[in-house]
């Protein structure tokens, strides 16, 4: 719940979320990447993506301005985010266009609750920031729905396969904030 800070309630720690959010969206800036390398230019499934890659690149540049604007270190992850991210975007597009979006979905229900947690945390603490979480939210809310509309839920195995993304997810999360 938004609002004014109670008394005695902590203060949000904005640095760890501008480390965690950038980290974020270069992960995803690279996911893209990744399918890209791999599917048919000309495929519907690389149009969906070519479109969500550059609204990526948008919250990722906006992240890095914060960041040197505030004096945030990135997180020292980001050399595994770039690989790990890369391997799996192209993954799931050779396994199909359909894992490809699944994996757009697992990841953007994530980074849906996720950013929920922090405009919670956030309050009326930082505007500037709460207002740049809340309109990339909407945004990879587009992409989740993008995604099961170009047929997410048809990928084989999808169940298994955007339950261990989203695990992956939270775990890269929880990691990125600290280290």
């Amino acid at each position: 719940m938004t609002g004014p800070r109670r008394p005695g309630q902590r203060r949000a720690d904005t640095a760890s979320m501008l480390r965690v959010d950038q980290a974020g969206e270069y992960g995803a800036t690279r996911i893209y990447a990744g399918q890209l390398a791999v599917l048919r230019p000309s495929s519907p499934a690389a149009k969906l993506v070519s479109r969500m890659a550059m609204q990526e690149q948008r919250h990722l540049k906006r992240f890095n301005a914060l960041m040197s604007k505030r004096s945030v270190r990135p997180t020292l992850l980001q050399p595994l985010w770039k690989t790990a991210g890369f391997a799996l975007g192209a993954v799931t597009a050779l396994m199909s266009e359909e894992a490809a979006m699944a994996c757009t979905e697992a990841v953007e229900t994530e980074i849906d609750r996720h950013y929920g947690q922090q405009l919670d945390e956030i309050g009326d603490e930082d505007p500037e920031l709460a207002a740049d979480i809340a309109e990339f939210r909407a945004e990879e809310l587009e992409h989740r729905d993008t995604a099961r509309s170009a047929g997410a839920q048809q990928a084989a195995g999808y169940p298994v396969l955007t339950g261990a993304i989203r695990a992956a997810c939270r775990v890269a999360i929880g990691l990125s904030k600290r280290i």
